[in-house]
C-alpha cells in the first residue's frame, strides 16, 4: 500500500501540474481563435479527431491488451524483453499505417463529424485544412500511450503523468507567439489563410510530438533494452488479435457516438456554444477525473491486474470495493463544487458572461456523469485485468445506443442555444445506464462485489454534497449571479479570466468546507481514510 501511495502522489502531482498548465494552454488557445465562431469550431473539430483515437487507445486497446500482457511477461526470466520488442515494433507499424489512412481520409472525417447542412463550405474546407496538420498527432498519441502504459506496468508511474506538461509549455509559447505576430480572436473563417493554418496547426502537433519524445527519454527506467523486432511469430497474436478485435470494435462504436453528437451540435455553430465550447467544457470536466480517478485508479489497476493474473479473486473484489469508495468520496464533492462554480469556471475560457453561462451549462451536463464515470473506470478495468474486452464491448454498445438515441431526440426538444448542453447531459445519462449494466455483468463473473455497501456510501456522499453545493450556489446568487464580479461582465482579456478563476476557487472552497463538515458531523468512516490519503499524497 505504501508503494501505491507513493505512485498515487507522483501521478497526482504530475496530473495537477499538467492540468493547470493545460488550462493555461486552453486560455491562450481560445484567446487566439475565440470561444464561439465558425473558425474556432472548425479547428476544434479537426484537432479533436486524433484525440478520439487516443482516448480509445489509452482506455481500450492499450490498457486492455498491453498492461495485462506486460504484467504477465514481466514475471519471466528476461522481464518480458523479447516480447516487448516485438509488441512495440508491431504497435509502431500499426500507428504509422493508421495515421496515414487517417490523413488520406481527412476530408471525409471532417464531414463525418460535421453536418454539412449546418457547416458552411468554407468552414468545412478550413476544418479539412486544419485536419491535415492535426492528424499526425495520432502517431504521437499512440506512441505516447504505448510507452507510457509500459512504464506504468513496470511501476514507473511518474513520467506518464508529467510528460504532458511539455506539450502545454510548447503550446503556450507557440500560441502566445502566434497572437503577438498575427493577432487574436480569429473566430471567423475569412481570418485564416494557408500560412496561418500551417503555423497554428503545426504548433498544436509539435506539442504532442515533444511530450512523446520526453517520455521516451525515461525508458531506461524500465531496465529493458528494446530493439526493432519484426519476427512477430510467437508473440501470441492469435490471442491478442481476439482481444484487440473487441477493443477496435469499441473504437468504432465510440467514433459513431462522437460523430452523431458533433453533427447534432453543429446546428449551434456560429452563434452559440458548439464544438469549441464542448471540448473546453470537457477539458474542465476531465480535471477532477484526471487528478482523482487517474492518479488513484491507475496504481490500483496495476495491483488489480497482478491479483487477477494470480487468480486471487477475493483480493480483486477487495480492490474494487476499496477503490470505488475512495474515489467516490472525492469525486462526489468535486462534481458538486464544479456544478456550483460552473459559470465562473467557464468564464476562464470565454469572453463574456453570456458565453460563460452557456458554456457553464455544457459543463454541468458533463458533471452529472462524473461519479458514474469514476465507477466505470474501476469496473471496466477489472474486466481488462482478466483479459476480457468482449464484455466491455457489449456494455459500450449499450451505452452508445442510449447516447445516440437521446442525442438525435435533442433537436426536437430544445433550440440551437441549448443543443450542446442538452447533448452533454444525455451523454451523462448514458454513462449512468452503462455503469449499472457493467456492474451487474462483473458481479455475474466474480460473484458478490459488495455493491450495496459502496452504493450506499455513494448515496451518503451525495447527501452530504447537496447542502455543500447549495451553499456555494447561494453565495454565487447573493454576489449577483450572472452580474457578479465572478463573471467579470465589464472586464475583458486576462483580467476577466482571472476573476473567473478566483470565483471558481471561492465557490469550490466553500463547497468543500461544508462537505467535509457535514461528513464529520455524521462521523462518516470514509472521511478519515480519505483525509489520510490526501494528507499522504500532499506530503509525498
Amino acid at each position: 500500500m505504501a508503494s501505491l501511495g507513493r505512485a498515487s502522489a507522483m501521478i497526482a502531482a504530475g496530473t495537477i501540474v499538467s492540468r493547470v498548465t493545460g488550462l493555461v494552454r486552453t486560455i491562450v488557445l481560445v484567446a487566439a481563435i475565440g470561444a464561439v465562431g465558425r473558425a474556432s469550431d472548425a479547428f476544434s473539430l479537426a484537432n479533436q479527431l486524433p484525440n478520439y483515437v487516443f482516448q480509445v487507445l489509452s482506455a481500450g486497446l492499450i490498457t486492455a491488451v498491453l498492461v495485462p500482457q506486460i504484467v504477465k511477461w514481466s514475471a519471466r526470466e528476461d522481464g518480458g524483453r523479447g516480447h516487448l520488442s516485438k509488441l512495440l515494433t508491431l504497435g509502431t507499424v500499426v500507428l504509422v499505417i493508421v495515421t496515414g489512412i487517417a490523413m488520406a481520409l481527412a476530408p471525409w472525417l471532417i464531414r463525418l463529424f460535421a453536418d454539412s447542412d449546418k457547416y458552411t463550405p468554407d468552414q468545412l474546407a478550413l476544418g479539412t485544412a486544419f485536419a491535415y496538420w492535426c492528424l499526425p498527432q495520432v502517431f504521437f498519441y499512440g506512441m505516447f500511450a504505448l510507452v507510457g502504459e509500459t512504464l506504468n506496468a513496470r511501476r514507473v508511474f511518474g513520467p506518464y503523468a508529467w510528460a504532458p506538461i511539455v506539450n502545454n509549455i510548447v503550446s503556450i509559447v507557440g500560441f502566445g507567439a502566434f497572437i503577438v505576430l498575427f493577432g487574436g480572436e480569429r473566430s471567423d473563417v475569412p481570418d485564416w489563410d494557408p500560412l496561418l493554418i500551417g503555423v497554428f496547426g503545426g504548433i498544436t502537433t509539435l506539442g504532442i510530438a515533444a511530450q512523446t519524445v520526453v517520455l521516451v527519454a525515461f525508458w531506461r527506467r524500465t531496465g529493458l533494452s528494446i530493439r526493432p523486432d519484426f519476427r512477430w511469430r510467437g508473440l501470441g497474436l492469435s490471442t491478442l488479435r481476439g482481444t484487440a478485435g473487441w477493443s477496435f470494435a469499441m473504437l468504432l462504436v465510440g467514433l459513431v457516438v462522437s460523430a452523431v453528437q458533433q453533427r447534432v451540435i453543429s446546428g449551434a455553430s456560429g452563434d452559440h456554444v458548439s464544438a469549441t465550447g464542448w471540448f473546453v467544457a470537457w477539458l474542465v470536466f476531465m480535471l477532477p477525473y484526471s487528478v482523482i480517478v487517474m492518479s488513484i485508479g491507475t496504481p490500483y489497476f496495476t495491483q488489480l491486474s497482478e491479483h487477477a493474473a494470480a487468480g486471487r479473486d477475493d483480493e480483486v473484489r477487495a480492490d474494487v470495493d476499496r477503490s470505488i469508495r475512495t474515489l467516490g468520496l472525492l469525486v462526489v464533492i468535486a462534481a458538486a463544487a464544479l456544478i456550483a462554480a460552473s459559470a465562473p469556471a467557464a468564464r476562464i475560457f470565454t469572453n463574456g458572461p453570456d458565453q460563460a453561462v452557456a458554456a457553464g451549462a455544457v459543463l454541468v451536463g458533463f458533471l452529472v456523469g462524473l461519479v458514474p464515470l469514476a465507477v466505470q473506470f474501476v469496473v471496466q478495468r477489472t474486466f481488462y485485468a482478466y483479459g476480457d474486452t468482449r464484455t466491455p464491448f457489449f456494455f459500450t454498445v449499450f451505452q452508445a445506443a442510449i447516447a445516440i438515441g437521446l442525442a438525435l431526440l435533442v433537436p426536437l426538444v430544445v433550440g440551437p442555444a441549448d443543443l450542446t448542453s442538452a447533448v452533454a447531459f444525455c451523454q451523462s445519462l448514458s454513462s449512468l445506464a452503462q455503469v449499472i449494466l457493467a456492474t451487474w455483468l462483473l458481479r455475474r463473473r466474480l460473484g458478490p462485489l459488495g455493491v450495496g455497501g459502496w452504493v450506499w456510501a455513494l448515496v451518503r456522499f451525495t447527501l452530504a454534497a447537496i447542502p455543500a453545493g447549495a451553499v456555494a450556489v447561494a453565495v454565487y446568487l447573493l454576489a449577483g449571479g450572472a452580474e457578479s464580479w465572478m463573471l467579470a461582465a465589464d472586464v475583458d482579456g486576462i483580467s476577466g479570466r482571472l476573476l473567473g478563476a478566483l470565483g471558481t476557487a471561492v465557490l469550490g472552497g466553500i463547497a468543500v468546507v461544508v462537505y467535509v463538515a457535514t461528513l464529520a458531523a455524521f462521523r462518516a468512516p470514509e472521511l478519515r481514510t480519505a483525509t489520510g490519503l490526501v494528507r499522504r499524497l500532499v506530503g509525498r
